[in-house]
């Protein structure tokens, strides 16, 4: 039977192996929940929108005899991912991830590690900062409790509504960005503190890199617990996992 496969999308790499896979000629249709109004361009049919949790998408799987579901969303999306493990399971359907290995600390970093948002916004409680908080559009209404500090924040799409921050200032810009604009950016705000998802990967490191350079401390939020399954950690070992499905160590 020809593969015929389901992407979660949502990050650079779902974008690459969109592309990978168009090449090959493999049937596929990649997703995205919808929190992105400009998702990147795609060469795959898209589909937009939630599936209503596990059930709902067991339900698809049957319904367009999905083979192959590659996990290829943020490593935040625990809820997402843990529907994929489910569902999968449910309906015997192949599945890996496509993810990014986490940043480790390097010489020179100065991280303060929490568990979540609510210690990250625990960790915020203290006297005014001027804070670079990269955490996305979907988190910001959590760290309204925290009102004392500047906020500096970088969105992909326009917030629908102002900030509930009094004092902020807000960029849109889709990365991939660079150490050296990210620290003549945070320089040019006086950024004391960098709030940051250990999101892993090449395309958001910059500003961490650069929060090195300047020697600024970083609160950086740990990963959410996501059940076991089969990883990959390139678009080269996804292709090579469609292709050999069931013979990849935890598969």
């Amino acid at each position: 039977m020809q593969p015929n496969l389901l992407i979660l999308g949502g990050t650079t790499e779902a974008t690459a192996l969109a592309k990978a896979v168009h090449e090959a000629g493999l049937r596929a249709i990649i997703s995205f929940a919808g929190r992105v109004e400009r998702p990147a361009r795609q060469p795959l049919q898209r589909r937009i929108g939630g599936f209503g949790g596990v059930d709902g998408l067991a339900r698809y799987l049957r319904a367009e005899q999905i083979t192959h579901v590659i996990d290829a969303t943020h490593p935040f999306a625990a809820q997402m991912s843990a529907h994929a493990v489910a569902a999968c399971a449910q309906t015997g359907t192949a599945l890996v991830a496509l993810t990014r290995a986490p940043w480790s600390p390097q010489k020179g970093d100065n991280w303060q590690h929490v568990g979540g948002m609510d210690e990250a916004l625990a960790a915020l409680d203290r006297p005014a900062r001027r804070v670079m908080l990269a955490v996305g559009r979907m988190h910001l209404d959590d760290f309204a409790p925290n009102p004392q500090h500047f906020y500096l924040l970088r969105l992909v799409d326009p917030p629908k509504t102002p900030p509930a921050f009094p004092d902020h200032h807000v960029l849109v810009s889709r990365g991939p960005f660079t150490a050296d604009a990210d620290r003549a950016l945070m320089q040019r705000f006086d950024i004391d503190l960098v709030v940051s998802k250990n999101a892993g990967g090449t395309g958001a490191y910059a500003k961490i890199d650069a929060a090195r350079r300047l020697g600024l401390p970083v609160l950086m939020i740990d990963r959410p617990a996501i059940p076991e399954r089969a990883e990959v950690f390139s678009v080269a070992e996804a292709m090579d996992w469609i292709a050999h499905a069931g013979t990849l160590r935890g598969v």
